[in-house]
This record gives C-alpha cells, sequence and structure tokens, in this order.
C-alpha cells in the first residue's frame, strides 16, 4: 500500500524554516513545484499556515533530512507508516448470517405480498438473494412453497427498517398513489377550484304579483259586509 504525505504544505512550511535543504529537495518530498516552495520561502505564498514536523508525526527520519542537506542530489524517502489503514473497498452484496438464511423464503414472500412495487434487484438488496429465488416464490415454484410464512423481513433481522422505507421510497416514487377508500376530504387543489353558488335575484314581477294582491283584496271585501251583519 502506498503511503502519501499528510498536509504537504505544512510539512513545506516547517522544512523551509527548519532545516537546509533546497527547494527541489523540498518539492519532491512534498509533491509541489519548486517555483511554489520558493513563494514559501519569500513569504508570498502559504501565509497563515502553520508548519508541521514530518519528525513528530513519523513521515520522515532526522537521519534522512541530515542525508539531504549534506547532499543536494538526495532524495527524501518518507518513513514507513507505523499504523497502515486497509483501503476502502467496494461495497459487497449484503451478508445473511446463516442462522438467519432459512428464514429469507418467509421475508421474500412478506415483500413480493406487501409491496409488489419492488423490484426483483431491490428485493434481492434488502435480504440478500437472488432473482431466481424471487421468481420461484413470486410464482408459487418455490421447492417449499406450500410451507412459506409471510415474515418481516425487519423483525427477522435481514434489513433495517431504514432501507426498507428507502427502496419502497424509490419504487414508488413517480407512481399515482392508490385511490383513498371512503369518504375524505377533497384535496385542497379541487376545492379552490369550486366557484361559491350565487344567490337567486328575484326579479320585480316575482316581488308584486298584481293578480294575487288582488285576488286578497276582493276577498277582504267580500268577508267584510259578513262580520259587519254579525
Amino acid at each position: 500500500m502506498a503511503s502519501t504525505l499528510l498536509m504537504p504544505k505544512a510539512t513545506a512550511v516547517w522544512l523551509v524554516d527548519n532545516t537546509a535543504l533546497s527547494f527541489e529537495q523540498i518539492a519532491q518530498f512534498c509533491g509541489l513545484h519548486p517555483l511554489e516552495v520558493k513563494a514559501i520561502a519569500d513569504g508570498e505564498s502559504a501565509q497563515g499556515i502553520k508548519g508541521m514536523d514530518p519528525i513528530i508525526t513519523g513521515q520522515l527520519a532526522r537521519d534522512e533530512i541530515k542525508k539531504g542537506e549534506a547532499d543536494q542530489n538526495h532524495r527524501l524517502h518518507l518513513s514507513e507508516p507505523k499504523v497502515r489503514v486497509p483501503e476502502s473497498k467496494r461495497k459487497a452484496p449484503r451478508y445473511t448470517p446463516l442462522s438467519k438464511r432459512q428464514d429469507r423464503p418467509n421475508a421474500i414472500l412478506w415483500l413480493v405480498r406487501n409491496h409488489p412495487e419492488l423490484k426483483d434487484a431491490q428485493i434481492s438488496r434488502l435480504v440478500g438473494t437472488t432473482k431466481s429465488t424471487i421468481e420461484q416464490i413470486r410464482e408459487r415454484k418455490h421447492w417449499n412453497a406450500s410451507n412459506l410464512v409471510p415474515m418481516d423481513p425487519v423483525t427477522l433481522g435481514l434489513c433495517s427498517q431504514i432501507d426498507l422505507d428507502i427502496e419502497v421510497n424509490r419504487a414508488s416514487k413517480g407512481k399515482e398513489a392508490a385511490a383513498p377508500v371512503g369518504d375524505t376530504l377533497l384535496p385542497a387543489a379541487l376545492t379552490e377550484r369550486l366557484q361559491p353558488e350565487q344567490p337567486k335575484v328575484k326579479s320585480e314581477d316575482d316581488e308584486l304579483d298584481a293578480d294575487a294582491v288582488f285576488a286578497k283584496l276582493s276577498a277582504l271585501k267580500s268577508t267584510q259586509p259578513e262580520d259587519e251583519e254579525k
């Protein structure tokens, strides 16, 4: 594993201030250009950067510096790191413990029934199975199909609830939500478009019906003589 120098500019500042190494030697060790090292020495670059001692950090031996100061052609070499950081590897497929592998078919059946929007690749990522196994369970062709019982993969410990929610949201993205069952409130987008009913304005003809008025008057006149006789 190739080791790299930590904080090259800060190391260059320290070497310029505390050693008699040439600009070329410092530039080669720190991975900089000799003119950039010269600018650091002239105070034109790396202002405000505090020098870092490579001897304290274990990246350069004191004897190596003495060799470089004695011989301008000597090239400085990094010291072997005391602690090796492993390189990051590509994400491996989800590992399922042996004790839980027998529960995977039940988890697949649960996902197929409760989340039909999930693709085979998503189910495979969640429980660590193959597409052929998913197809067999979906088509009821699995060798143990008659004994399978749908079980939540989160409860079984095959995946986390966060991972399941992420895959479900990805599968549901861009799809219309299912129609609500029963009476529900109308969405705001529809209620905003509704126009209020305008009250019906009565015309003058509706308010004043002459025939009805005269009929009432005649009825009153006919009843008045009867009342006087009594």
